[in-house]
């Protein structure tokens, strides 16, 4: 929650073959919201992270409260 509150970002677990292009056309697709950059970072466990920062005319709470994460 604080990532979504200082930088406007949201976190996802991902599968591990997906690359940037793909998560930020999905992030586009599912919840209808501009991204501006997406992060990638894979776990020693396997597990992939997606770090997607919003567009800058995005409020950082709207968006989590739109997809139901608040």
């Amino acid at each position: 929650m604080k990532k979504t509150e200082d930088n406007d970002t949201l976190v996802f677990i991902v599968d591990i073959n997906t690359n940037k292009h793909r998560i930020k056309q999905a992030v586009k697709k599912l919840y209808e919201i501009d991204v501006a950059k997406v992060n990638t970072l894979i776990w020693p466990d396997g597990q992939k992270k997606a770090y997607v920062q919003l567009a800058p005319d995005y409020d950082d709470l709207d968006v989590p409260n739109k997809i139901g994460i608040i």
